[in-house]
């Protein structure tokens, strides 16, 4: 009898030890459920790629939208010398942004290649543009705004105007090439 019972007991513990894991078990997986572990850490070339994607988007972006959608909507709707100057402030804006950006996605690039920055074709993709986007500011913009001054006071030189002209399509072709190589990127 002593030892049906003892067998009754160690089946009662053993039923106990069972459902007390099953219990934890139970417990483990609703915590789990309820909060999920700490997303993996992202490798940094991941997190590089991730941020040379924003930044690209970011000034590419800004280009497109600028050029194509903001420039006509001013110089339809707005008389031509104040929409000049809007869209002047508007492409000023975005080389700033370029620059910053362009600047950010080199270093980018420099940390993901090191040494071989230089033979990826994207690194060079990115200094031509960023060398475009100083030239038309600091360049092409800077001497059409002084030009802009003068034709504001009259008599206008045609002299002016021409070399104004001249400046615009050499601003507006670097600003396409801008846009493309961004594409490409």
């Amino acid at each position: 009898m002593n030892f049906c019972r003892k067998g009754r007991e160690e089946r009662k513990e053993n039923l106990m030890r069972i459902k007390l894991i099953n219990l934890c078990d139970l417990c483990v997986f609703a915590y789990s459920a309820s909060f999920p572990a700490r997303p993996s850490s992202m490798s940094l070339s991941a997190m590089l790629q991730a941020v040379e994607r924003v930044l690209l988007t970011l000034w590419v972006g800004g280009l497109w939208v600028t050029g194509l959608v903001v420039a006509p909507v001013l110089f339809r709707y707005y008389e031509r010398m104040l929409a000049g100057d809007i869209a002047g402030r508007m492409f000023a804006a975005v080389s700033l942004l370029g620059m910053l950006c362009g600047a950010l996605l080199l270093a980018c690039a420099t940390v993901r290649a090191r040494r071989r920055v230089w033979r990826d074709w994207r690194a060079g993709v990115l200094l031509a543009m960023l060398a475009a986007t100083l030239i038309g500011e600091f360049g092409l913009a800077a001497r059409m705004r002084e030009l802009k001054e003068l034709m504001a006071l009259p008599p206008v030189a045609p002299a002016v105007m021409t070399e104004f002209g001249r400046l615009h399509g050499v601003a507006s072709v670097l600003f396409l090439a801008n846009s493309a190589f961004g594409l490409v990127l």
